[in-house]
This record gives C-alpha cells, structure tokens and sequence, in this order.
C-alpha cells in the first residue's frame, strides 16, 4: 500500500477513535456530573440563610440554562413522558447537550470554562506554552540519552550488568518519589540549594519567551531531570536487550568480516535493526511525558498542562478537562501512526496495511 494512501486511512481511523473517545467521555461526564455541579455552584453562591427556595430555584434553572443543562443529554432518551405511567424511548432532535457540544467542537470551540469563564482554547494555549517545552525537552534528551547509553554499553560490556542493575531499581521507583528525591537532594538549603525548590521565580505569568529562556531552563532543571529518570531506563533496557539479540545476527559476522570496525558495525547494522522493537516505545515517549508533568509540575508548583488537569479536576470543570483529554487522546494516537511510519523509514521491507 502507498505511504500517502495508508496515511489517509489511518488518520480517518484516528479521527473516529477520538471522536469516540472524546464523546464517551463526554457522556460520562454530564451523566454524573450536572445536579453535582449545579449544587456546589449554589451552595457557595448562597451561604446566607435568607435565600428562598423559591430564588434558589430561579437561580438553579439560570445556571441549568447557562451550562446548557435545561436540554435533554442526546438525541434520544429512555425516561417517562409528563402524564405517562411507563418509560419509552424519545426522539430530542438536535435539541440537546451532545449535538451543541459537537457541533462547537467542529467549529474549534471548546466552551469556556466553568471556574474561570474563560475560553477552553486559551486556557489550554497558556498551559502548554509551559509543558509542550518542558515535555518536549526531555523527550529529546532522553531520546539521546538512551541512543548514545546503549552504544557505550555495547563497547563497555563489562559494565552493562551494574549499569543494567542501577537502571531497573531507577526504573521501579514511581515518577513522585523521584521528584521528591531531587527535591530534598538538590534544593533543600540542608543538603544542597542548587536550584530553586518550586515555582518559576521572577518569571510569574510570563512564557518562557518572554520573561528569559535562560532563567526559565535553570527552573525546569529539577522537573527535566525527573521526567528523563523515569523514561530513560525503560528505554535503554528494551533497546539494549535488542542490540544484544542482534549481535549473533549474520549480517553482523559478514560485516565483521568485510572489515568494518566495531564502532561501524555497532551504529550502522546492529543499532538501526535494534531499533524495530523499540518503535513504539518511542513514538509513546512524549504522551507519557505529557501525562507524566501532571504529577512534576503539582509537586514543582509549575504552571502548565498537568496543574490545569489537577485544578479541572478538583472543581469540577468539566469543559476544561474535556479538552485536555482531547489534546492528550489525539497526541497518544497519532503517536501509534508516527510509530508505523517510523518502522517503515527505519526497514523499508515492512510493508504497511491499514
């Protein structure tokens, strides 16, 4: 099949499993969410005594008609009618929540915001001008990092069992206990204060472009270095463990025996073949991340996408964590595409059907 022609295929499948996704969680949400949120909303409003039930009820209906509450959930429903005795199946037309939402979404609108009475999109646009750096730094650098470890590991294989053992003890330490390690370690005036312990200093509300690039790497150090850790040893320890399957290959003794150096042999035969089972562990590297600088970013008190995820979560604001859901759910699938994309650039023999 042509690479443009599986592409179309894949990204029209990835569009529906989106939507899908996207759209049950919306469901989801609304279903268990609406009397919760309409009740949390008046208990602040209204924490005087004096308020009638009857403007309690004025209020509710206004805020029911304000969130788009007041209109049936989707185009058809299974409830009992007014003045009927048993439940039926009812058609709502377009006239409901589902169908306004969609329709919204395919407009690039995402609502606003029920905490903030902002935009979704720029909420969104703000959070990731911090993490979409952060994550996209580390995925570099742990990129490298593995590509150029696992190469030293292969001409120094005397260290490749303590490296290995270091690695997987790394590696079942959760992402929380290594940032709170570097934490205490790193930024604690009793031990070591090398860097700034939380937030982003001077910088404030400003983009990492605005306030200094330089200013704002020195504050993503610590939450740099945390996301590198927990990716990197997975990384190197499937990689590596291709490499060595790879070793007893015969292309590797013809190359050997043509003349090619073990530097040679290492980086252009055995390093590119090792890298087909690693695919998909790479093309998944930077939606972990995202969702990863959910727990850095509360534990640095940083701004971005992950503490916007933790605030919609807590109060509810459901507009907001649908579009996060959104962004992460389409980066994680078109991650899938890029994967089989890659296992086509990196053996041309694969032949790829959608």
């Amino acid at each position: 099949m042509q690479l443009s022609r599986y592409l179309l295929l894949r990204l029209g499948k990835t569009t529906v499993a989106a939507w899908a996704i996207i759209s049950c969680i919306f469901l989801l949400s609304r279903l268990t969410s609406g009397d919760a949120l309409i009740r949390s909303v008046l208990d602040e409003a209204f924490t005087q005594p004096t308020i009638t039930a009857t403007e309690r009820a004025q209020t509710e209906a206004l805020l029911r008609h304000r969130f788009g509450l007041d209109m049936p959930l989707f185009y058809v429903s299974f409830s009992t009618p007014a003045g009927a005795t048993s439940p039926t199946w009812m058609w709502h037309g377009t006239t409901n929540q589902y169908h306004r939402w969609l329709n919204s979404l395919l407009h690039g609108n995402l609502g606003h915001s029920y905490r903030e009475d902002t935009a979704v999109t720029e909420l969104l646009r703000r959070a990731m001008q911090y993490t979409l750096p952060l994550t996209m730094l580390a995925a570099l650098l742990g990129v490298a990092l593995t590509f150029e470890l696992c190469i030293w590991l292969e001409y120094h294989p005397a260290w490749r069992s303590a490296m290995l053992s270091i690695l997987y003890a790394v590696q079942a330490m959760p992402l929380f206990v290594i940032a709170l390690v570097l934490l205490l370690l790193l930024a604690n005036p009793d031990v070591l204060a090398w860097f700034p312990a939380y937030g982003l200093g001077s910088l404030g509300a400003m983009s990492p472009w605005e306030g200094g690039l330089g200013q704002y790497l020195y504050h993503m150090v610590l939450p740099l270095i945390s996301l590198i850790l927990v990716s990197v040893p997975g990384l190197v320890i499937q990689l590596s463990a291709s490499m060595q399957l790879e070793l007893h290959a015969g292309y590797v003794a013809t190359a050997r025996a043509k003349g090619a150096t073990p530097r040679a042999v290492v980086r252009h035969h055995i390093f590119r073949n090792a890298l087909l089972p690693v695919l998909p562990l790479l093309a998944e590297l930077l939606p972990n991340l995202v969702a990863g600088s959910v727990v850095v970013e509360m534990i640095f008190a940083l701004p971005g996408m992950g503490r916007l995820l933790a605030e919609a979560a807590s109060t509810q604001d459901y507009p907001v964590l649908l579009g996060a859901v959104l962004l992460v759910s389409l980066a994680r699938l078109f991650s899938q595409l890029l994967a089989d994309v890659l296992y086509q650039w990196v053996d041309p023999r694969i032949r790829l059907s959608a």
